[in-house]
């Protein structure tokens, strides 16, 4: 009977897995052990609650592969759309696993620079969303994966999901948009179809304010005023990049103590090619990578960081599957594919016998 009805987890029926679900993809298994409480229509335990995820989520990762392959090909464009926009980051992230605290320690003794607080590692994210003639976004696949080398599986999903909507809308224009992170543009520009390039102009502009509070004294007016008129030069003009580079190279050439004006001006230098922000908005392009640092926030962020929580990476990865099929309307198509795995066809024998003295009907 449990076989035939789907049972998941040994006790939970498929209408009551999907809801437990779809409750501990936004809260916390005591707040929807609370929450359920509430509502009346069943009592799971914080413990039940806690492992049913982890349980569903290990038979997710069996067969994943085929499961995004199936919601991919459900996938359907908005018919306004005619850019898809491609992004890539990564946000920080508690964690159990690892001896990192340990792992620092030594570092330090070893005279190593750290990097980030300790026990945190970072999570990888990737959004693809589609844009209109306008610029407008009409619709957003966001996906996440917990920390590993080089973010390997979210660009494996990512260079997926950029296959698929190719295959369904080949005219589509592809914009890749990014920090300044190596990894991220060797991913992108080697590893995806050919598309054009920009640095988020939002990371760009944090570059150039941090070279004119160098060159002019943090905070001071001078330093405002000349980052507000540079910024607009760097938005706005089809040159604005040059013009950058070369107010930064006489700041530079005046300040040649002041490093971090070296530095910022390596990072317009070799990111030039990737800051042709006027031509882009004249083409009706997105220039910020806003749609990856949101998926950042409300994928992991808000479910993740809550204090006092620290994740491992089976329980974590439970948790950003579900938020990511809830958020990308696909949760209802997910649950669907996943149950079919806890039900089985059991056929009664041809010569059942009855217990003696049982009534046959």
């Amino acid at each position: 009977m449990e076989l035939r009805a789907g049972m998941v987890a040994g006790r939970f029926t498929p209408r009551a897995a999907r809801q437990a679900l779809w409750a501990v993809a936004h809260l916390t298994p005591q707040e929807a052990e609370g929450l359920f409480r509430e509502v009346g229509n069943m009592s799971p335990s914080k413990s039940s609650l806690d492992r049913l995820p982890k349980q569903c989520s290990a038979q997710w990762e069996g067969q994943r592969e085929h499961f995004e392959a199936q919601l991919r090909g459900a996938m359907r464009i908005p018919e306004a759309a005619v850019t898809v926009a491609v992004s890539l980051d990564g946000v920080m992230t508690p964690m159990k696993d690892g001896a990192r605290a340990a792992k620092r320690d030594q570092g330090v003794a070893e005279g190593k620079r750290t990097k980030g607080p300790a026990g945190y590692q970072e999570v990888g994210c990737a959004t693809l969303s589609f844009h209109d003639v306008e610029g407008e976004r009409l619709g957003t696949v966001r996906m996440a994966r917990m920390p590993e080398s080089k973010k390997a599986t979210v660009k494996t999903m990512l260079a997926a999901e950029v296959a698929a909507a190719l295959r369904q809308r080949p005219q589509l224009r592809v914009v890749k948009l990014a920090d300044g992170a190596k990894d991220n543009w060797t991913f992108l520009s080697d590893e995806l179809p050919a598309g054009e390039e920009i640095i988020d102009f939002y990371h760009a502009a944090e570059h150039l304010k941090a070279a004119f509070a160098v060159a002019y004294g943090e905070i001071t007016p001078k330093a405002c005023t000349q980052f507000e008129t540079y910024r607009h030069i760097l938005r706005a003009e089809h040159d604005g990049v040059e013009k950058v580079i070369r107010t930064l190279d006489y700041q530079r050439d005046r300040h040649p103590r002041r490093k971090v004006l070296a530095t910022e001006l390596g990072y317009f230098r070799r990111n030039r090619a990737r800051m042709g922000y006027a031509a882009a908005k004249a083409l009706g392009l997105p220039i910020g990578s806003g749609v990856v640092e949101a998926a950042c926030k409300t994928l992991v962020t808000q479910r993740m960081k809550r204090s006092g929580m620290r994740w491992r990476h089976e329980g974590g990865q439970a948790i950003l599957t579900l938020r990511a099929l809830a958020q990308n309307q696909r949760f209802d198509h997910g649950w669907r594919l996943l149950a079919q795995t806890y039900r089985a066809h059991v056929a009664a024998p041809d010569n059942v016998v009855a217990f003696p003295g049982a009534r046959v009907h």
